[in-house]
């Protein structure tokens, strides 16, 4: 009897980020979940790093948010923009030096006296699984401190997720994958 052929398995899509992504995930004005020109727009940027401080260039990342008015959008179009409706998702890859940048609305409460953020999720190489995490806006420390999200986390780690305002008005947010000042990451419980 011959013994039976070794099967290789390949990664799939789910596993890593590469090197299909750069295929078919990004798509034109990804970045833009509202037009640079809208008064409300306003710029959100950092820099995703490894553990030693070095820029990650091939990865991808994405956002979720609620509207300037704290609503969760529901309409259609976000992998065709129109540079009129805000979808409230977008995608960007990173450039060589690990940068990214996204226009987009400072999102509103989605209730009274509630944090406004913004969800991101991190696709790089190296991770089996995709990571989450927030973005808050840092003016209203009030909210901060009573959001049970950064309230459960010691205190030297809830500065990792609330984002700088800069003097232009823009959002900067650096994304660090592990060690020093590693970003906080969320888990969800699976679905039965």
């Amino acid at each position: 009897m011959a013994p039976a052929p070794e099967l290789k398995l390949v990664p799939t899509p789910g596993q890593t980020i590469g090197p299909f992504y750069g295929y078919a995930l990004p798509y034109d004005k990804g970045h833009e979940l509202i037009h640079p020109s809208n008064p409300n727009a306003v710029r959100l940027h950092g820099v995703i790093t490894d553990g030693q401080g070095t820029p990650i260039p091939d990865s991808m990342l994405e956002i979720w948010q609620a509207d300037h008015q704290g609503r969760v959008p529901t309409q259609d179009g976000s992998l065709l923009r129109d540079g009129y409706t805000f979808t409230g998702w977008g995608r960007v890859a990173v450039d060589n030096v690990g940068r990214y940048t996204f226009t987009t609305v400072n999102p509103g409460a989605t209730e009274a006296g509630k944090a406004p953020f913004i969800m991101l999720t991190v696709f790089a190489r190296g991770l089996l699984n995709r990571l989450f995490t927030r973005i808050y806006l840092p003016e209203d420390t009030e909210a901060l401190a009573n959001d049970p999200l950064l309230s459960a986390l010691p205190e030297e780690r809830r500065k990792t997720l609330i984002a700088t305002r800069e003097q232009d008005g823009s959002l900067r947010f650096d994304i660090r994958l592990q060690g020093e000042d590693e970003t906080v990451f969320l888990t969800y419980p699976r679905e039965s």
